[in-house]
Order: structure tokens, then sequence, then C-alpha cells
């Protein structure tokens, strides 16, 4: 179970987190310290020899806002709606997905999420939630760099040689860091935007460019990745909800503890 306390009884900020175990969340979560998670290594996850003990780490800060960038030059772009077969299930392996954005306030900090789903559209367990605090999936399929990857802000590595059988979509999100507490939302952001490439040539697959920036949307839906007929497709999205990072956990079947 994931504790995340209500923006009433305080604003929560990434500089507090409580452990992570790589299988299952040990105790619960808080709103309040939704930061400074201790991670476990995964397993075959770069940067993270398999031989090291998985003691738990010092704790790590969240990714700071960075100003305006420059967007990469977006190629096969889709409409918002479109869906796009990328791979035959049991033949694709890997993609990266890469994610960036500006914004017209500096006080819009955006991070990116994914949510593992299975048929029921749920997360199988909370630990299928990933985000700056949980970078990998408990399979390892699905890794996070919260520091981005060339020109995209935030990037996702998945390796479908990795993925557990009960996957069959995964949903990116991108949500305004303490939206409540500061009154902002998307109408604040421009030039967002999802792009999938091949991990080892950089060469795009399809991408996303946000059309819609609505005043009363604070997480922002950008894609997913499904499983249809055992071909694995890609949705261009691109609409919002009016919750945070515990509304967008409860609305996937991370259980919250208010």
């Amino acid at each position: 179970m994931i504790c995340i306390p209500m923006k009433s009884s305080g604003s929560y900020d990434r500089t507090t987190i409580l452990s992570l175990n790589q299988r299952k969340l040990q105790g619960s979560l808080r709103r309040a310290e939704l930061d400074s998670v201790h991670l476990s290594a995964p397993p075959n996850v770069p940067n993270h020899p398999a031989s090291v003990p998985r003691l738990p780490q010092p704790a790590i800060s969240r990714p700071q806002a960075v100003s305006c960038r420059p967007m990469p030059k977006l190629h096969n772009l889709l409409q918002k709606g479109q869906k796009m077969n990328i791979g035959i299930a049991g033949q694709l392996q890997r993609l990266r997905v890469g994610m960036g954005w500006n914004t017209a306030d500096p006080r819009c900090d955006i991070d990116l999420s994914a949510y593992l789903l299975d048929q029921s559209g749920r997360v199988p367990a909370d630990d299928w939630f990933v985000f700056y605090g949980q970078t990998h999936s408990p399979d390892a399929s699905v890794y996070l760099n919260a520091n981005g990857s060339g020109e995209d802000r935030e990037t996702a590595d998945i390796d479908f040689t990795k993925l557990s059988p009960s996957i069959s979509r995964i949903v990116f999100v991108l949500t305004i860091h303490e939206a409540f507490t500061y009154n902002l939302n998307f109408s604040m952001v421009k030039d967002a935007y999802i792009r999938l490439t091949e991990p080892a040539s950089n060469k795009e697959i399809c991408s996303f460019l946000l059309t819609d920036y609505y005043a009363n949307v604070i997480s922002m839906m950008l894609g997913e990745l499904y499983l249809y007929n055992h071909t694995w497709k890609f949705h261009a999205i691109g609409n919002g909800v009016a919750k945070d990072l515990a509304g967008l956990c409860g609305l996937y079947g991370v259980e919250i503890n208010n």
C-alpha cells in the first residue's frame, strides 16, 4: 500500500520518500514522503552490477526543473487519437520512450511516470508504478531515466524480453509537481511531446506533439503502449485529468492510504 496524505495535510515535496523494495513496497509510502526513496538495484539494469549487494542507498533528490530547451525534430508525427503498430509480441525487443516539454511558468516542475497495467486496466501490485522515486518495474522491463537522454528531458527504456506476461498496457503520464499548492495547470505548459525510438540507433519510430493544453488539467496522458491481437501498438492520447500523482495512483489501482 502506498500512503500519500492529501494536500490538506500539507504539501509534499520530493526530498522525502520511504524506502522501496524492488519486489514490493515496505510499509506505506506517504505523499509527504514521496521523495526520499531508498532504491534497491534491479537485476540487469545498467549501472547496477548484479554482484553488488542490494543495500539501501542514500536518499535521492527529485530532478530539478530545467529552463526552456529546444525541441528535437519530430518525424512520423501521429495525430491525437491515432494508433500505430509497433511490433509483433515475441519479436519486438526494446524501445526507448522519450518525452519533453517547456513551460511558460518556471514553477511548473513536470515529471514522467509510467503505469504498467494488466488486462483489468490496473497495476498488478503497487510496485508496478514507475516514477522518479521508483525507477524500475519489478521485472526490470521498464527503467526510467529522470535526467533524460540526448534531447529528451526524461526517458523510459523498455525491454519487452523481460516484460511480465501479465502486463498488456503501459501508460505514460506527465504530472505537474505541487500543482494544487501553487495553482498550476497545463495551460502553462507548451511543446510537450512523446516519441518512440530504437535505443541502438536513436531512429524515431513515431511521435506525438500535444495540441491541447487545458487549464483544468494537472496530469496529462500523452500516450500508451498496449497489446492487441499479439501486436504492440502505440496510442497518441493527449488527454488529461485534474489529479496529482496521488490521484493517478488511485486511478490506476495503486493502493493509497490517505
